[in-house]
């Protein structure tokens, strides 16, 4: 019978091992590629969502019907009314938007990213209110926040006026109700516009047959001020929200979060369990553009002011005007992928990360990172509007 030699089994074992190790080689690439390929997408998915997600929300500051507050502000007397405390910052819808700028965060500086995000330390500029601070507990130190409020995009028309001027009672096409709600089972801030005016208030009760009433409630300070008119009138849910860069322990990365404070027809106001928005989101950095006309006059339309958030506080005394006029924002992203996608780079070996004036210096972790940017236009306080 015919056999297989020593000689001859070895050199098949060595070519069987050849073939073996290219084998795996080819496997290993192919695994780095689709690691750095999936990378990518993931980071790029997120950065999208987070951008689109950001520009529609600033989009919406000062909008207040169909008269935006900049246009309000320069009525005399102004003609955006609160019947709100403005003793917590949630409620103070003078001011659609407002920033805090993370210390030493502005253009020019250097920020080094630690491997775990460090959170609740990092002070702003100007100081964050310690009712924000109170909910905001996990906000990654060295990320801008942002403040907006503003009345829902959405309303409902005014269908008939009850009650007394003072203390006025709105009804609406009950069918309506899921539009005027806009996603809150249960609001209890509201605003009522025409084109004259416009007051922002809590309803101390929200009949679902179709009705709002204002009354005596934990955050309003003073009765209706401005007459409505059935027909005119609409009537809209007050929104008041928070966004910020956040870390969580869960998945141990950085994430895009927004915690809104609302308050229950009659009941108190609080801070809602913050939202996880997008995951690897790193850190955030914004800028301000303001109109070169500050004072009370009509703005020029032309944004040739810009800076952070303390810039906007020092350019006027009066602090609410100076951010009615801002009037563009530019938004800086710092994403990474959730998982690893590549091996630790050498020394050196780093691409420079830059947004917004602020250099990055971030861990070795093998996580893709991109930094994304965009301008945005506040369409509510463009001029003529």
């Amino acid at each position: 019978m015919a056999g297989v030699s020593l000689v001859e089994l070895m050199i098949a074992m060595v070519i069987g091992l050849v073939v073996m190790l290219a084998v795996i080689q080819v496997f290993a690439a192919s695994r780095s590629a689709y690691q750095l390929s999936e990378g990518l997408a993931r980071v790029q998915e997120n950065s999208r969502f987070a951008m689109d997600s950001l520009q529609r929300e600033l989009r919406m500051a000062g909008h207040f019907g169909c008269v935006n507050d900049q246009a309000h502000g320069l009525q005399t007397p102004a003609s955006l009314n609160s019947t709100l405390a403005t003793t917590h910052p949630a409620l103070d819808f003078s001011r659609s938007i407002q920033g805090y700028e993370a210390t030493d965060t502005g253009p020019g500086k250097t920020l080094t990213l630690p491997a775990t995000p460090a959170t609740g330390g990092t002070a702003y500029s100007p100081a964050l209110p310690t009712q924000y601070a109170a909910a905001l507990t996990n906000r990654v130190n060295g990320s801008d926040i942002v403040a907006l409020r503003y009345l829902m995009p959405e309303g409902v028309p005014v269908s008939l006026i009850a009650g007394t001027p003072a203390k006025p009672i709105f009804n609406f096409e009950a069918s309506r109700l899921a539009v005027l709600q806009s996603g809150v089972s249960e609001p209890g801030l509201f605003g009522v516009a025409d084109c004259l005016s416009a007051t922002v208030f809590q309803a101390s009760a929200v009949d679902n047959g179709g009705s709002v009433t204002f009354d005596t409630a934990p955050n309003n300070t003073s009765v209706f001020s401005s007459l409505y008119t059935t027909g005119q009138a609409s009537l809209y849910r007050a929104e008041s929200v928070v966004f910020y860069v956040g870390y969580d322990a869960t998945s141990k990365q950085a994430q895009l979060y927004r915690v809104r404070f609302t308050a229950k027809p009659g009941g108190g106001l609080a801070a809602q369990a913050p939202e996880a928005l997008v995951e690897g989101v790193e850190n955030m950095q914004l800028l301000y553009g303001q109109d070169r006309q500050l004072d009370a006059t009509a703005p020029t339309g032309f944004i040739d002011r810009q800076g952070t958030a303390l810039d906007v506080e020092a350019s006027l005394t009066d602090k609410a005007q100076a951010w009615r006029r801002v009037g563009a924002v530019q938004l800086g992203l710092l994403v990474s992928s959730p998982d690893p996608a590549a091996a630790k780079r050498t020394t050196g070996d780093a691409a420079a990360l830059t947004s917004l004036g602020v250099t990055y210096t971030a861990p070795n972790d093998g996580r893709m990172r991109s930094v994304y940017q965009t301008t945005i236009a506040l369409r509510n306080r463009l001029y003529g509007n």
